[in-house]
């Protein structure tokens, strides 16, 4: 092992760094939990101190760092982090207040006068500007408190602020993370509506460039905290879920990651922007040029411990094995509204026929589960996204075999579960895509390696066909689909 690459994730809870080497064999872990939180805050309020974030990261590097043969080079370090996570620094890059989380709700009275400043942006990219973006939280700042904005020297993103820390410069974010602040990923610069309808100056925006384009070297101060060589490369990083993406092997275009935890979350690449005119899908920029497009369902894996709290899941899915197909048609959402694969406020889950007992409605809400993701690939293709005969699988609902050979039948794809899905691996994927390899999709192409392909069931198939057309009536019967689909 003479070079590894690092990749580091800041999460919620806490930071994970990944050291990698070029074929995607894991040298090197370390993971380090933020505090607790402090002081109650306000219903809808959600912040964390950036300084945190640094410690959980710099302990993990030192760790990761000595632990490393003595001839192991760092060729490059990248970042990920939440999306939509924003918090103002001053002019040594040292914050002035705690950082803006992205489930942060404080700006949501604000995010109409954003929609409606950003109306052609959004037409041109199909997305909505609600309060988990950046945008909306910065202008709240401004409004709410203008004795920090008045020392702001710039407004950055989690993962910018961890790459400031590790090179001395807060000047660069990635273009993936500054989606959410408004940049226009065409055109490749800040749209002139954050100046002159919202009066956000320009230059108190960080300087966007690509995933795994190099933004400096790990300098004295950073080498002496974390225990790595000063000059090491630190590339752009991205948001979470890109990295997490990237991690899954979905590379290319026509490629499909699809997350399943307690909600299902799609992305993929696609060969050119294909702006979704009802807002449910809003695409990043792939590095190559290409596009990212995802879309979250507010359905997945939460019913299962909502039905069935205390119960054994593998023992579970050992005998619902048993029983599928049921042909009982169940749609598992949990809570009222649904914004992916449609949009309906007020949709509710349901149950068609009578499941004969708890083992058959387990089972049939693992199928609706399905039935829903195959609508999702069907509404995708429908607005001009390539979709191809693979998923490759990531999150707590792909461990389950039974869960996934369903998924399978039900698409009629084949699943491919990664052998390394963490962020943090998507992470030095990215590095090393910049220090490397050509690009990004050489770089999963070498990294990633499958652990396992999961093929339709032909003794399934015809029964879930059939299934799937009374899943959809039903949806549409209850106008939940209306133009959507």
């Amino acid at each position: 092992m003479n070079e590894v690459v690092l990749g580091i994730d800041v999460g919620t809870q806490g930071a994970r760094v990944l050291a990698v080497t070029p074929d995607g064999h894991v040298a090197g872990a370390a993971e380090a939990a933020f505090p607790a939180a402090g002081p109650a805050l306000p219903p809808g309020w959600f912040e964390q101190d950036p300084r945190d974030w640094w410690s959980a990261a710099a302990a993990c590097l030192r760790q990761v760092a000595g632990e490393l043969p003595p001839a192991a080079r760092v060729a490059g370090i990248s970042v990920d982090s939440t999306s939509g996570t924003v918090l103002p620094v001053d002019g040594a890059g040292e914050p002035l207040c705690p950082a803006l989380m992205y489930n942060d709700q404080r700006s949501e009275g604000l995010s109409e006068r954003v929609q409606a400043a950003a109306k052609a942006h959004q037409e041109r990219f199909g997305f909505v500007f609600g309060s988990s973006y950046a945008l909306p939280k910065i202008l709240w700042i401004k409004e709410n408190r203008p004795d920090i904005y008045a020392q702001t020297a710039r407004f950055l993103h989690a993962a910018d602020f961890i790459a400031g820390r590790l090179t001395g410069s807060y000047e660069f974010s990635d273009t993936s993370n500054a989606l959410k602040t408004g940049y226009d990923l065409l055109d490749l610069r800040w749209p002139e509506f954050i100046e002159h309808s919202l009066g956000l100056p320009l230059n108190l925006l960080p300087r966007a460039v690509l995933p795994g384009t190099q933004i400096g070297r790990v300098w004295r101060g950073a080498a002496e905290e974390t225990g790595l060589p000063e000059g090491t490369p630190v590339m752009a990083g991205a948001t979470d879920g890109v990295a997490a993406q990237v991690a899954s092997g979905a590379a290319a275009p026509g490629d499909w990651n699809a997350t399943l935890g307690t909600t299902l979350v799609l992305k993929g690449v696609s060969r050119s922007l294909k702006p979704d005119p009802l807002g449910r899908v809003y695409s990043h920029r792939h590095p190559q040029g290409w596009w990212m497009p995802g879309g979250a369902s507010n359905t997945g894996a939460g019913w299962i411990r909502h039905d069935f709290p205390s119960a054994d899941l593998d023992d579970l899915n050992r005998q619902a094995a048993a029983v599928v197909p049921t042909g009982v048609v169940r749609y598992p959402l949990l809570k009222r509204g649904e914004r992916f694969p449609f949009l309906h406020p007020d949709a509710q889950g349901f149950v068609l026929g009578d499941p004969p007992d708890p083992l058959a409605f387990y089972a049939a809400g693992l199928e609706g589960a399905a039935m829903l993701e195959r609508l999702a690939y069907e509404v995708l293709a429908s607005i001009g996204l390539e979709v191809g005969e693979k998923v490759f699988i990531t999150g707590g609902g792909a461990k389950s075999m039974l869960w996934s050979e369903i998924r399978a039948s039900v698409l009629g794809k084949v699943m491919i579960q990664p052998q390394v899905s963490e962020t943090a691996f998507g992470a030095a994927v990215i590095a090393a895509s910049g220090c490397w390899y050509h690009d990004l999709s050489q770089a999963a192409g070498q990294m990633v390696r499958a652990a396992r392909l999961i093929e339709p069931n032909p003794k399934w198939r015809q029964a879930y066909e059939e299934q799937y057309a009374r899943f959809t009536a039903e949806l549409d019967r209850r106008g939940y689909l209306g133009a959507d689909r």
